[in-house]
């Protein structure tokens, strides 16, 4: 997920110091912890006071045992200290149980990757009609059925809110060919929830509920609000000159997103999930261990999102290692709620993040984008990116105004533009005039987010090239911006784009 007013840029948030905010002592589920452990609370807390944020949950499974705990308040108007089992919104993680169970429903025999999403919904349609009799369910899944992605109607609270928002799609515009570019996609997985929905003939999150939730025995993991009695709820705070700020506002998430980011959960819980997917025993049976395998593996396009990616497997970013373990990814964002989700099979390791202040993305960066925790606790490291500087000849293909599209929660469609400009061996974009990104290249058609002083915001992106061979779009924070050459500048409109 990302989210309003930082937009796709939310990487590139300075840091902001911030006023002291009530503080109570971490909680911890043990004892005689790791030096390791130990490192990254201190880092996890310098990056709360750095960030304005007032609460975090952490889970982390490192050397065959589980740390989970708390750090800070859940509220900094009425402070309680976060837990084990406070829930945040875990927004994009959300994808990853859609993704499951998919996967249980393909075990019963009752959905099949690679047959069309029309053999389960005879009636969707797209704005390209070929792409709509074509478009399979894995295509869904790995984030390449080419339509645009940041599709976030709402359609109210009722029962059909999905079927209505997947209804909608009609008006979507097709953005890439079928199957063939990678483009973080929102509005797929909610085609996908709804499958789930018509499969089972329940509403998405009484069937997640049913067929992973509650089998892997999350109890404190939930859909609505309305659920949450007696838990420890972390409040969602925007941040107002350094200062965390409770903001109500930001809580409701529309139902027609449930399937994409809906989910409550807590970071025990979180971790749990995890340790089912590193396939450790002692859990309930949800799939074969076939099953559960084939969810990271067989990516469709890579390209980057944040990280570099080899690919999306089903609904897992499958991120490469210079020493070559497979990074399994996630995470998510909602205003005011941001987490990360990370596993090394190979290492048998599993971190978990989750924050509640729109602080968050810089710690959730720091410690999901950047290779310093898989360097601390897996071994293993980004691949390499060292920035050079290129001649203004070869920058030139590359200059030009950059438009991206979203359509909102009240269903109008706004763009969102950069303009890049060559400057000193690297492109410089901008934002209505003012700079935003430096971006040094560091192979061809990669390049590095760098803060307008140049200091790192641990974020790749790519451009990507058309048939004839030009630079057709720039992909940045998983989204297409579209290449305009001669330069078309377009105000930044007030969008609603919360989900990562």
């Amino acid at each position: 997920m990302s989210l309003t007013r930082r937009t796709v840029l939310k990487a590139a948030a300075a840091a902001v110091p911030v006023a002291a905010l009530p503080t109570l002592p971490a909680t911890a589920t043990t004892s005689r912890e790791p030096a390791s452990i130990g490192r990254l609370a201190d880092k996890i807390e310098a990056g709360m006071t750095k960030y304005a944020i007032p609460g975090v949950g952490l889970g982390v499974w490192y050397r065959g045992r589980e740390y989970v705990r708390g750090f800070g308040v859940t509220n900094v108007d009425q402070p309680a200290p976060v837990t084990a089992d406070t829930v945040f919104r875990i927004g994009s993680t959300t994808k990853t149980f859609t993704g499951t169970a998919i996967m249980r429903l393909v075990e019963r025999g009752l959905i099949s990757l690679d047959r069309p999403v029309r053999a389960y919904l005879p009636d969707f349609q797209t704005s390209d009609p070929s792409v709509a009799k074509r478009v399979t369910v894995r295509q869904l899944l790995n984030h390449s059925p080419g339509w645009l992605g940041d599709y976030l109607q709402d359609f109210g609270d009722g029962e059909d809110a999905l079927a209505q928002y997947v209804a909608g799609l009609a008006k979507v515009p097709q953005l890439t060919p079928l199957g063939k570019v990678f483009a973080y996609n929102n509005a797929a997985i909610g085609v996908a929830g709804r499958i789930v929905e018509v499969v089972t003939g329940k509403p998405y999150e009484i069937a997640a509920r049913e067929l992973v939730v509650d089998p892997l025995g999350l109890e404190h993991s939930r859909f609505f609000r309305s659920e949450l009695g007696g838990f420890s709820v972390a409040a969602s705070h925007n941040v107002i000159d350094g200062k965390a700020v409770v903001e109500p506002s930001f809580d409701r998430i529309p139902r027609s997103l449930a399937s994409i980011g809906g989910l409550i959960s807590s970071p025990r819980d979180q971790l749990r999930y995890a340790r089912y997917h590193l396939g450790h025993k002692g859990f309930p049976h949800l799939l074969s261990d076939r099953a559960r395998l084939a969810m990271r593996s067989h990516p469709g396009p890579g390209g980057t999102l944040f990280v570099e990616l080899n690919g999306v497997g089903v609904t897992w970013h499958l991120r490469p290692t210079a020493e070559g373990p497979t990074v399994v990814q996630h995470g998510g964002d909602w205003s005011g709620q941001h987490s990360g989700f990370l596993m090394v099979p190979e290492r048998d390791f599993a971190i978990t993040l989750l924050t509640n202040s729109e602080g968050g993305p810089a710690l959730v960066a720091e410690l999901f984008a950047d290779d310093w925790a898989l360097r601390e606790f897996a071994d293993v490291g980004n691949l390499p990116a060292v920035p050079r500087q290129l001649p203004p000849q070869q920058l030139a293909a590359y200059e030009g105004s950059y438009v991206s599209q979203q359509i909102g929660l009240d269903g109008t469609s706004g763009e969102f533009g950069l303009d890049l400009v060559a400057e000193d061996g690297e492109l410089v974009a901008s934002l209505e005039g003012e700079v935003a990104l430096r971006l040094p290249f560091y192979r061809r058609d990669y390049v590095l987010a760098l803060d307008p002083s140049g200091r790192p915001t641990h974020t790749r992106a790519n451009f990507v090239r058309g048939a004839d061979g030009r630079v057709e779009w720039f992909r940045y924070g998983g989204r297409l911006f579209r290449h305009h050459p001669a330069g078309k500048t377009v105000r930044a409109a007030n969008l609603h784009q919360r989900l990562l």
